[in-house]
């Protein structure tokens, strides 16, 4: 950093200083202005002179306020528009204290709003100008009253565009915080809402598999030592949930890795081509299960596709829970206008409260799925007896930027 810069820092950490050194320069051109007379006896020429020793104490009063000009910019304005009033009206030739009143009124524009600015700038002109051409010792048109009319709206101007320009300046910074804080947000709230997604994927994988897990296990056991093949055949149940439930884990983890990480898998997400084949897994457990289906084969967007099948797979897998041993399903699937309704249903007797009295998030996370897609999911115990979960699903999805898929 070199010495004028070193400088510079030091100035703007001590403001006082900076305007005392202000105020020494303003006094230095104040005392120099003031032995130069621009007019002589034959017309305008240029002479020198001895400035008068009430001229020369007005020019310090006036720099000495300027020290003060950013503590009380109006006081500062009025002591010196005072000092160059009595300058403009006894001395001849004058002295340029005028000066003093020029650099406080252009820190009373640069500091202030425009209305105050137009306020104390006309009066300011008006006054000066006023008393140098009226009560002066020169003619009323002559030209250092016409030039006090010129420096006084000069500094007026030169500080009002000063303060326009830190206000267009601050105002881009505003606009720049702004938004990084909303771009810092809309991450954060993308990141929030891909781990939600992500979670309701677990809970649905796990939940789905470690219930067939669970029961097929529970067969194993049982019918262990009387009934050893059906018992193998349990375990080649559970084998193959497993196996399911490992693709399925290693699908959705594979989202969480990074650009640089080995290539995930590129499985399709399941959907309601595989209806079956998720019914079949629920038969194999020992839940009868009915698919209707009457959909036309209707193309979906492979989110209300996926959310489809995450539905029926959680409300099956809360069937096989919660609505007991004798409890038979049923699952249907109906194209209705511009929806798709998912509904399955169970007449076991169930445990008290149900599904919803489990305590887990398998209605919570369904709930998210459709409300996230703009459907909507009713879910309770059926008159009767059993629990019923209905979902309407829009066939078509609107994307962030209002185009639909």
């Amino acid at each position: 950093m070199s010495t004028l810069e070193r400088a510079r820092c030091s100035l703007r950490a001590h403001p006082l200083a900076l305007d005392a050194a202000i105020a020494a320069g303003v006094l230095v051109c104040m005392v120099a202005g003031s032995f130069v007379v621009p007019r002589g006896e034959h017309g305008v020429t240029w002479g020198v002179r001895t400035p008068a020793v009430l001229s020369l104490l007005l020019m310090v009063a006036g720099a000495a306020a300027l020290v003060f000009r950013r503590r009380a910019p109006r006081t500062v304005l009025a002591v010196t528009g005072t000092l160059s009033l009595v300058e403009l009206v006894t001395s001849d030739p004058r002295a340029p204290v005028a000066m003093s009143a020029v650099v406080a009124l252009y820190t009373v524009a640069a500091t202030t709003d425009r209305p105050t600015t137009w306020r104390l700038g006309l009066l300011t002109m008006t006054v000066l100008t006023a008393a140098a051409m009226l009560a002066g010792p020169l003619p009323w048109y002559a030209q250092e009253n016409l030039g006090v009319l010129a420096w006084t709206g000069i500094g007026a101007t030169a500080g009002d565009a000063v303060r326009s320009r830190r206000a267009v300046v601050q105002a881009i910074r505003d606009r720049a915080e702004r938004a990084e804080r909303t771009r810092e947000e809309e991450a954060r709230r993308r990141v929030a809402e891909e781990r939600l997604r992500i979670a309701r994927d677990l809970h649905d994988v796990v939940a789905h598999h470690i219930a067939l897990v669970n029961v097929q296990a529970g067969v194993a056991a049982h019918v262990m030592d009387k009934r050893p093949d059906q018992a193998k055949e349990a375990l080649a149940h559970v084998r193959e949930a497993s196996r399911s439930a490992l693709n399925e884990l290693r699908a959705t983890v594979g989202l969480l890795r990074q650009s640089g990480d080995p290539e995930a898998p590129t499985e399709p997400a399941p959907g309601l081509s595989r209806l079956e084949e998720l019914a079949d897994t629920f038969r194999s457990a020992g839940l009868p299960v009915a698919v209707a289906r009457a959909d036309q084969d209707t193309e979906l967007p492979a989110a209300v596709d996926l959310a489809a099948y995450r539905i029926v797979q959680e409300a099956l897998t809360n069937v096989q829970k919660h609505a007991g041993p004798e409890a038979r399903a049923e699952v249907s699937v109906v194209r209705a206008g511009a929806g798709m309704e998912v509904t399955v249903l169970d007449d076991g007797p169930g445990k008290p409260g149900g599904p919803e009295a489990g305590g887990g998030h398998g209605l919570l996370g369904m709930r998210e799925r459709v409300t996230a897609l703009g459907g909507t999911l009713t879910t309770g115990p059926r008159y009767g007896g059993g629990f019923r979960v209905h979902a309407i699903l829009p066939v078509k999805t609107t994307t962030a930027q209002g185009e639909t898929a």
